[in-house]
């Protein structure tokens, strides 16, 4: 029997049990789907805002806090760290002229991933899209569902829509 786990902002999850899936809704904020093949364990997590700035100083506490949070759960299941792969959604630029968070977010990932020598094996991240990502720890199988949004002229209610379906393995 198949199980789903739906994860949101600041969330993580780490399993080792077969037939589960974990999926999250992306805008600007990112996922990291951590596995190693090995060991048939994984997880993912979803970072709001990975860096923070003040007074021109950059401090990336919050994103390095949920990626150490996901890779000590794998690494209580069994994963070893030289064998984690990774792939990493999300960091969308949503709404056209306020600040870049999802762009911010795209460099921490990508930066965090490279220092720490984990291979990201496949991205989608950036651009202006929405992601629904679905994440099969066991096989490191991903699907992104990206949802294309144009939100009409503010005197108009109307919003169209349109889907996107992408498979990364």
């Amino acid at each position: 029997m198949s199980q789903q786990r739906v994860i949101t902002q600041g969330e993580f999850c780490a399993t080792a049990e077969v037939n589960t899936t974990i999926s999250t809704l992306l805008g600007s904020c990112v996922a990291c789907c951590l596995w190693d093949p090995l060991a048939a364990v994984g997880g993912m997590n979803h970072i709001l805002l990975a860096s923070t700035s003040r007074n021109r100083t950059t401090c990336d506490l919050a994103g390095i806090n949920a990626m150490e949070l996901l890779i000590n759960g794998l690494l209580k299941l069994g994963a070893r760290r030289d064998r984690l792969r990774a792939k990493a959604f999300g960091g969308a630029q949503m709404i056209e002229g306020l600040s870049d968070i999802g762009s911010a977010n795209c460099d921490f990932i990508t930066g965090f991933l490279a220092q720490e020598d984990i291979d990201c094996v496949s991205k989608s991240l950036g651009g202006r899209l929405a992601r629904h990502v679905v994440f099969t720890p066991s096989t490191g199988a991903a699907r992104v569902k990206m949802k294309q949004q144009r939100i009409a002229e503010p005197s108009s209610p109307i919003v169209q829509t349109a889907v996107i379906d992408l498979e990364l393995f």
